[in-house]
């Protein structure tokens, strides 16, 4: 399988984004017109289809090669690299990506933006997404003691609903606490030089921060505190216009049970999935990488219409903050098609 990878420099001035943009347009697939009373998508994608997928640290790239995934493809699939879920949804605005994964909330902004970007697949962990790091110098024992400080908000991000849930359990509102808006990538740096107090951190951000600063006293909110916020979810979307050209569906239908395959894989194989992410793609030692993967918990890979009130306690979250114009209906956001390739994968 040919594949081909091009890192979208979100950080810099916006002419480079778009540049970086073109060169994606020009590896994906000229359209194809969707065949009129098509009773049935493709069972496997036409030789030559191609997608463009979006990925975060390397992450799902590394997991489709390491677990064998991606070689049962038909299509060929281009990796693009992005830090955060905005620059995704900017790309798909472009026109340059097909499929990409995300955390549960940039399918609410792309809702709210007038974007047909539809959830094609989940992934629900018995953990939770992001931990609470804490600033080198200060404690901060439970989320009650959350008043008063500095927290780093990502909006358009997964770390938006976190921290609006986070003061919600703990009773408190946004004019409790001082918001302080930044790019998913700026969160570690901005928690590790003290420009804020507390950062929402995934991994393996979150185990890198406690590893290298704590001899300066890096801390976080402790596990039992933390364990108290909603957990995982990750999304699998898709343009609609992806969705209608019936190859590339067919492609984005074969996507989503490799999708499955290779993060059970990744479980399965525990020890093979640290060496080949963790230690050769993020630097970590092994026993960083293991304590991170058991940190994920369990994996499941439930059906959308079942996500359809989560999604929508999500956006009512949201709404209830000021961070969306009007409310919007979770049930817009799912393709319930790929319920069928998901139900598959169960049995």
């Amino acid at each position: 399988m040919s594949s081909d990878v091009y890192s979208v420099r979100v950080q810099g001035p916006r002419r480079r984004t778009i540049l970086a943009m073109s060169l994606l347009l020009s590896v994906a697939a000229p359209g194809i017109a969707t065949a009129q009373g098509l009773a049935a998508p493709l069972t496997k994608a036409p030789v030559g289809t191609k997608l463009v997928v979006a990925d975060q640290n390397e992450a799902l790239q590394t997991l489709m090669r390491a677990s064998g995934a991606e070689d049962r493809l038909s299509s060929q699939v281009t990796y693009a690299n992005f830090l955060g879920g905005p620059a995704i949804l900017e790309a798909f605005r472009a026109g340059a990506l097909d499929l990409a994964t995300v955390g549960n909330t940039p399918p609410i902004q792309a809702h709210a933006a007038g974007e047909q970007i539809p959830i094609v697949a989940a992934k629900t962990s018995s953990e939770t997404d992001y931990s609470l790091a804490v600033r080198p110098g200060l404690t901060i024992a439970s989320l009650e003691d959350l008043r008063g400080r500095s927290i780093a908000y990502g909006e358009g991000t997964g770390r938006q609903p976190f921290v609006l849930n986070a003061l919600k359990l703990a009773g408190l509102t946004r004019k409790d606490v001082r918001l302080v808006p930044l790019r998913a990538a700026d969160f570690p740096d901005a928690v590790r030089t003290g420009q804020v107090d507390v950062a929402a951190l995934n991994e393996p951000h979150y185990s890198r921060y406690l590893a290298d600063f704590a001899d300066r006293g890096a801390s976080a909110l402790p596990k039992e505190q933390n364990d108290r916020l909603p957990k995982s979810l990750t999304y699998l979307y898709a343009s609609k216009r992806a969705l209608d050209d019936p190859a590339k569906l067919a492609a984005i239908r074969e996507f989503v049970a490799a999708w499955i395959d290779a993060n059970r894989w990744s479980h399965a194989n525990a020890e093979s999935w640290v060496e080949a992410y963790y230690v050769k793609r993020q630097n970590l030692k092994p026993t960083d990488g293991r304590r991170i993967v058991e940190a994920e918990g369990r994996f499941a890979f439930p059906l959308l219409a079942s996500l359809i009130a989560k999604q929508q306690a999500l956006i009512d979250v949201i709404h209830e903050a000021g961070d969306l114009p009007k409310r919007l209906d979770a049930r817009e956001e799912f393709d319930l098609r790929f319920d069928d390739v998901i139900a598959a994968k169960s049995n």
